[in-house]
């Protein structure tokens, strides 16, 4: 894959052209909390082959992250997997205890996130403020020093580790997390 790219220590310093108001709050965020991260430019990525060549570009893995709901569409999940793992609902629905996930509709991503389909990331919860979204994580993922994300734009990957993640992102959200164990199979 051919793209231009650019890398920048933190936000993007390009005047916020062009820069969304979701993806701008999630660098003020990220900044008010003290994170290190890096911001790599890119072409818009929407396929998991898109995010291997951003993945190689920006030198960390990125997670698959879906946007997930219960059958009654009451209940809202945003899981974060390895991205090479396959996904089965029913090990995932056992383990939270709750009917069969699907995938939930874009409306609600929007609403609930910021969010649009292909950019689904952890740092669309800094909109939930509602907290009606649970963070679930995959064990396999526990050892990931660091990792890239969208800044809930797929335009742009953070790089950012998983500690500061899960010890200052998501507690400065107000939400909490859940380990899961899911089969690969």
């Amino acid at each position: 894959m051919n793209f231009e790219t650019i890398l920048y220590e933190g936000r993007p310093v390009d005047n916020n052209q062009s820069r969304t108001d979701a993806e701008l709050a999630v660098y003020d965020f990220l900044d008010e909390c003290g994170i290190n991260y890096k911001t790599l430019t890119h072409p818009a990525a929407f396929t998991m082959e898109e995010c291997e060549a951003v993945r190689k570009e920006i030198g960390a893995p990125v997670f698959k992250n879906l946007f997930l709901t219960n059958r009654q569409q009451t209940e809202f999940y945003l899981l974060m997997i390895p991205a090479d793992k396959p996904f089965k609902t029913k090990y995932l629905s056992s383990q939270l205890g709750c009917a069969r996930l699907s995938f939930a509709s874009a409306e609600k991503m929007e609403e609930l996130l910021h969010i649009h389909p292909g950019a689904v990331s952890p740092m669309g919860l800094i909109h939930d403020k509602d907290r009606k979204v649970r963070l679930i994580i995959d064990e396999d993922l526990k050892n990931a020093g660091e990792y890239a994300c969208h800044p809930c734009v797929n335009t742009a990957s953070l790089l950012l580790s998983l500690d500061d993640l899960i010890e200052k992102v998501i507690p400065a959200t107000g939400h909490s997390y859940t380990w899961v164990t899911l089969k690969p199979e």
